[in-house]
């Protein structure tokens, strides 16, 4: 994920902005770049690659001021080069950004009149903001008008040509943070960044934008009031600052999801074409079937892809738990193509798989979160998911950017191999991309969960119901549930209630209903009533649509936003994350680290 840091004080600033960003390297990046104010005018020095190559450039050609801003950039629209490297510059404003802009296209095309540099999405923000200067309104009134006309997940920072001592920033979907000093103030996209600046930290809301400046800072909502934000601080050093202000791993890696969806979404998907992009040697007119191997949560997501690649592709597709592949002798084809899927790239069983299948002669693909791990040297084509650094034990992030790379690849399979129109396509990457702001939405019904989960947290025992690609996300429900809550719970597709699950539902037992409104709604609905007359407490988990139709059947009722029916697993995972954590919360348990399990397994 990209890295953002900004210093305005009253000493030079470029030697802490690049230390910032050394402590920002873990989130992955392709280039990087610092931007400062050297007697009020913009100046800047960009490199590709890592830090070092800009270190190189500074010291031969250095650049310094009292105010700047830094980037690390893992490349989102456009190559990774120094041309699309942060921060981008038009006119006055200089700016360093996380995140996707999504209605970039219209911008651009609406200021067609201005003078273009780079690939990137960023660069509207720039020129949007010195259009608005060119009108004649002061920065911050610029600002605050430049921001009302994105559309998307996004952190900021921007530094304007002869007023030296401001910074302003602004956050929607990605995480920032003030940081307070001694007559100076700070700016990061995670508190790893100011962590040896100051302890004293502001974590920005959704919505709120802000003005530093060396001794003050002005904070502002969505709707331009000033409010006051809760100085936090710090103690246990970095480690403990990487946190923020979230109670746990879990939760702030679940808030990360706008963006790290986002940054999967980069890597498979072009804006400008409404496609799917994939490495030119995964040709899937070569394949007459995929095989998906993984364990536990990815392997969730595998099965989700069973559905996608089916339909959307005409592939046949088997889905295995790595720990039984080998084991059963399977049969193999030349025309098959293998897909581990791993967030660490290392687990034991799903990497044996993957060498069982080289060995057999089929093509081999890692889906994973770390491109330098063992899968992915090993397997002849790896597809990263950029989700960055997962530190809870139980995934939410690297999860939904598995279900977001699959489906994407689905996509690409369906393109290349002529079972989708245009017309298809464009609607189903344009549903990609609107993902990141759907879960926003999904995610700001936080309080809403917490308050239902006190209750759920006394049951012994839960059901998770689901039809089609909602099945997977019932297992995965349920998963979640019992690895952090330590409460039973099993996924069950909804048909199979009548064979056998339905004896074990009385009065009160918990039954979470995944059924966004789409053409199984009414059989999911039908089975929702089975278990509701047999006394169960029923949690319906649906869409506007869906709660319009079925609002009196349940007891309790999340309701999502509105999303193309490709997309519905992705934005019903969001409650489902949500839905165990607040009910191990509630419990008490060590949500990060739960009993008996590790973030990797790396043995049989």
């Amino acid at each position: 994920m990209c890295g953002i840091i900004g210093i305005v004080g009253s000493r030079d600033v470029t030697e802490r902005l690049v230390d910032g960003l050394k402590r920002l390297e873990y989130r992955g990046y392709d280039s990087s770049g610092v931007a400062v104010l050297d007697k009020g005018k913009l100046i800047r020095q960009r490199a590709e690659g890592k830090i070092k190559g800009l270190e190189a450039k500074l010291k031969t050609d250095h650049v310094d001021g009292q105010t700047g801003i830094a980037h690390t950039r893992w490349a989102t629209h456009g190559v990774p080069n120094e041309t699309n490297a942060h921060p981008h510059f038009s006119g006055r404003v200089g700016v360093v950004h996380n995140g996707i802009i999504e209605n970039f296209l219209d911008i651009r095309t609406e200021l067609k009149h201005r003078d273009f540099r780079t690939e990137t999405d960023t660069e509207v923000v720039s020129h949007l903001v010195d259009e608005a200067l060119g009108k004649g309104l002061d920065p911050k009134d610029a600002f605050s008008e430049s921001l009302k006309k994105l559309k998307g997940a996004y952190a900021f920072g921007v530094i304007i040509d002869d007023h030296p001592d401001h910074i302003y920033c602004a956050r929607s979907g990605s995480p920032l943070a003030l940081g307070v000093g001694d007559g100076e103030m700070y700016l990061g996209s995670d508190a790893m960044a100011l962590a040896q600046l100051t302890s004293k930290l502001i974590y920005l809301e959704e919505g709120d934008w802000a003005i530093l400046t060396p001794n003050s800072y002005e904070i502002y909502d969505l709707d331009d009031n000033k409010v006051e934000r809760e100085i936090t601080v710090l103690t246990g050093g970095p480690a403990m600052a990487e946190k923020g202000n979230y109670r746990h791993f879990m939760l702030k890696e679940m808030y990360e999801q706008p963006e790290t969806i986002g940054r999967t979404l980069s890597n498979y998907i072009d804006e400008y074409r409404l496609a799917a992009n994939v490495p030119a040697e995964l040709n899937f007119e070569e394949f007459d079937r995929i095989i998906i191997i993984a364990c536990g949560t990815a392997c969730y997501a595998g099965m989700v892809a069973k559905y996608w690649f089916e339909q959307a592709a005409g592939l046949a597709v088997d889905v295995d738990i790595a720990s039984e592949f080998r084991y059963r002798k399977p049969v193999l084809s030349p025309k098959s193509l293998f897909i581990a899927v791993s967030q660490s790239g290392e687990t034991a069983d799903t990497l044996a798989a993957l060498r069982y299948c080289k060995e057999a002669g089929v093509k081999t693909a890692a889906l994973v979160n770390v491109m330098t791990s063992t899968m992915a040297r090993e397997a002849d084509i790896a597809l990263p998911i950029n989700a960055g650094p997962e530190i809870g034990v139980a995934s939410t992030k690297a999860f939904t950017s598995q279900l977001t790379a699959l489906a994407a690849l689905a996509l690409a399979a369906g393109t290349s191999r002529g079972v989708i129109s245009n017309e298809a396509q464009k609607r189903m990457a344009n549903a990609l991309i609107k993902t990141p702001r759907h879960v926003k939405q999904a995610l700001r019904l936080d309080k809403q969960i917490e308050a239902m989960a006190f209750d759920f947290s006394k049951s012994k025992s839960a059901f998770y119901l689901g039809r089609g690609s909602q099945v997977p996300i019932a297992f995965e429900g349920a998963l979640k549930l019992k690895e952090i809550s330590y409460i039973h719970a099993e996924g069950y597709a909804a048909g199979e209630l009548k064979h056998g699950p339905i004896a074990l539902i009385e009065d009160g037992t918990p039954v979470i209903v995944l059924a966004p409104f789409d053409r199984l709604f009414e059989k999911t609905i039908s089975n929702l009533q089975e278990v509701a007359s047999r006394g169960a407490h029923i949690i319906l988990i649906t869409d506007e649509e869906g709660a319009s139709h079925a609002a009196s059947m349940a007891d309790n009722m999340i309701v999502l936003p509105t999303c193309d029916h490709f997309v519905a697993p992705i934005i019903t995972t969001i409650a489902v994350q949500l839905l165990a954590y607040h009910t191990a919360v509630h419990l008490g348990t060590d949500v990060d680290q739960p009993r008996n399990l590790a973030k990797s397994v790396t043995v049989e």
